[in-house]
């Protein structure tokens, strides 16, 4: 069952916030519900809602679809992002990605779903929010 407690997310905040700084960004920790580790971005000078736009453009053309707009906030995958973010040429956003969700796992995060049994264990979620829906994501650069 998933459940992370206060004092494991105390345990990950300095590495998160160590993510954040780097890369420029600025953010809130917390939790939901005790099974899902949250991490929610408010402003940075990384243009992830951009990058997000860009990829639905192009996934959209590769299926002869039309385009979606993205809005001004965005709940990313955290099983796909770094890649995506790879495809569309934003390096820098997938290695933010990519160092963000290590920071999250930390070293007691585990995978021991098995899909075709219906049998889902983890140690907790991980959760990345780009703004919210009720305040936009800010571009400070």
């Amino acid at each position: 069952m998933a459940y992370i407690s206060q004092d494991e997310k105390k345990e990950l905040a300095p590495q998160i916030k160590a993510v954040l700084k780097k890369y420029g960004m600025k953010g809130t920790i917390g939790i939901n519900h005790y099974s899902s580790l949250v991490v929610n971005i408010k402003s940075g000078i990384l243009d992830l809602i951009g990058a997000a736009q860009k990829h639905n453009d192009e996934y959209a053309l590769r299926r002869g679809q039309d385009s979606y707009p993205v809005g001004d906030n965005l709940q990313v995958n955290e099983c796909y992002c770094e890649e995506w973010a790879r495809e569309v040429g934003e390096d820098t956003i997938a290695d933010f990605y990519k160092e963000l969700i290590t920071a999250m796992k930390g070293n007691g995060w585990y995978n021991n779903s098995d899909i075709m049994t219906d049998y889902f264990d983890y140690a907790y979620y991980l959760n990345i929010n780009v703004g919210k829906w009720d305040k936009a994501y800010e571009l400070t650069a």
